[in-house]
């Protein structure tokens, strides 16, 4: 979008400065809109679990601002001529559902006739204004907490390609459609400094966001990293998604992985999410805290993985 007339105005809190995952608008000194629009082609087989997923997905963007989503409008292209309006019914019965457990309210939206079936939402919701947590505002000292596992794209590629054993396929759709909700909450309580929704780019991908054109880097022990139990055997398998290569050739200069990180690993950590985790700078010491709470608050997989530094500036290491 280089070289576009955007305008810019003094009530934007979060607009298209910085790689953002939400707007973020002022409408007064308590009270700003929290904007995201996200939609997708299906990852996984069953229509009603896509639906969960992709709702899962767009409202993150939400929490990973520090915000709560309140409405949505659902994004629908359908192949009305060769594909059953029953399987339309429940990919927007369980998108449904997850706006239910969000407490999210429809109020509409918008269908176009495609040759692939796409569903997502356009979400607003609200935040305080001096309570929006940016991507780019880690501090020197913060630990860093990533909230689920990685490897979904990886796995998603291993279920379209019939490869995916049951086990897998219902692990990873449990985590792809817990919200993120109770850990938006608890990384707010904590004061986080920073925080990253884990989605297409992968971890590295959205890390680079967090340190691109700051004066912090991120230091990353890659075997605290939580990892699906499968995705080194998919990996293997050749179960590696397109996305992972350009996520790896796009941000491959700003990283630097020390010798003894294996190649799979380097990749995994570059594999494209659908509603991953959330990546949070936390102040040190509150970070035991915040970490204990998220796991008696059934994330249970949520892990401390590294760390932010001043030196060297807007780069990742990788141990």
């Amino acid at each position: 979008m280089a070289g576009l007339p955007f305008r810019s105005h003094p009530d934007i809190i979060a607009g298209m400065e910085r790689a953002e995952d939400a707007g973020v608008f002022k409408l007064n000194d308590d009270l700003a809109l929290v904007q995201t629009v996200d939609f997708f082609t299906p990852i996984v087989d069953d229509p009603f679990d896509f639906g969960r997923i992709a709702v899962a997905n767009a409202l993150s963007d939400v929490y990973a601002m520090g915000g709560r989503p309140l409405t949505a409008l659902n994004i629908v292209c359908f192949p009305k001529d060769t594909m059953n309006f029953s399987i339309l019914h429940k990919v927007l019965e369980g998108g449904l559902a997850m706006m239910h457990e969000a407490d999210v309210v429809l109020l509409g939206g918008h269908t176009v006739d495609d040759p692939e079936l796409k569903y997502g939402l356009a979400v607003t919701g609200t935040v305080h204004p001096a309570k929006v947590v940016h991507s780019h505002t880690a501090r020197p000292g913060d630990r860093l907490i990533l909230t689920k596992p990685l490897g979904t794209g990886i796995i998603s590629t291993a279920i379209k390609r019939g490869v995916a054993g049951k086990a897998a396929i219902a692990r990873v759709i449990k985590s792809m459609t817990s919200l993120n909700k109770t850990a938006s909450e608890l990384m707010a309580a904590a004061s986080a400094n920073a925080c990253k929704d884990i989605t297409g780019f992968g971890l590295l991908g959205h890390a680079c966001e967090m340190v691109e054109g700051t004066e912090v880097g991120f230091i990353i022990n890659s075997a605290t990293v939580p990892l699906f139990p499968e995705a080194k055997e998919y990996y293997d398998l050749g179960m590696v998604a397109g996305g992972l290569g350009r996520n790896r050739d796009f941000r491959k200069d700003m990283v630097d992985f020390a010798p003894g990180v294996p190649q799979y690993l380097q990749d995994i950590l570059f594999d494209p999410q659908t509603s991953g985790g959330l990546l949070i700078a936390v102040p040190r010491a509150k970070a035991p805290g915040l970490l204990k709470n998220l796991h008696a608050a059934g994330v249970a997989e949520a892990a401390v993985i590294g760390d932010v530094v001043d030196k060297p500036k807007g780069r990742i290491i990788v141990g």
